[in-house]
């Protein structure tokens, strides 16, 4: 009897082939689920509201309205929050997906407690005499704040906005022990130039990615 020299694969390509399938359906549905449960920050939110903050510590620094520094940094903070948020809001327009206001939810729910402390915390501390107390706080909640909504931000700038969180609360720290002559630069330092780098840094990396 002649011996037939066909080779019979022992195992076929097909499963391989559904395998590496599966595994690519898998990745895309992993990747639309985070994507749908994060949210991108404009990094020129971050600047606009940077440029504010050092208009606000270069106003207060004069010894004419040096007195008025309260009320002036509270103008600046609603002024910048008016700002970024616009900008925020135009890139969830741009955006065109009406999913992405779940991110935008989330991320509010974890910057607003913060804030909302903070303006409670400016009330009691002034009505009790504590004034100079209260720009340590402002620098430490809002980074509590910024770190909290890091969480809510995309994988591509989750790090540059918590790292921004860690160093606000150092700066707040710090300012603590300052003397109330150094505040105002340390409240430009914060919310002037620490957002503007970090305004730079963010855009650079959402362009990158």
């Amino acid at each position: 009897m002649a011996r037939s020299d066909t080779v019979i694969p022992l195992h076929s390509e097909a499963p391989a082939a559904i395998e590496s399938r599966a595994l690519g359906t898998l990745a895309y549905i992993r990747a639309s689920i985070e994507s749908s449960s994060s949210m991108d920050v404009p990094g020129m939110a971050g600047i606009v509201m940077g440029i504010v903050g050092l208009l606000a510590a270069i106003v207060v620094s004069l010894p004419r309205w040096a007195p008025h520094w309260l009320g002036i940094w509270l103008g600046a903070v609603v002024i910048a929050l008016t700002f970024g948020g616009a900008l925020v809001a135009r890139q969830i327009g741009l955006s065109g997906h009406a999913r992405y206001w779940g991110p935008a939810r989330k991320f509010l729910l974890c910057l607003c407690p913060a804030l909302l402390a903070g303006a409670m915390l400016t009330w009691v501390l002034y009505a009790a005499g504590a004034a100079g107390v209260i720009p340590g706080m402002w620098l430490l909640l809002y980074g509590c704040a910024v770190l909290s909504a890091s969480t809510a931000t995309s994988a591509g700038i989750s790090r540059l906005v918590g790292i921004m969180g860690v160093l606000f609360v150092a700066l707040g720290a710090m300012t603590f022990a300052l003397p109330a002559t150094l505040h105002t630069a340390m409240l430009g330092l914060g919310f002037g130039g620490m957002h503007i780098v970090f305004g730079l840094l963010i855009g650079r990396a959402a362009d990158a990615g």
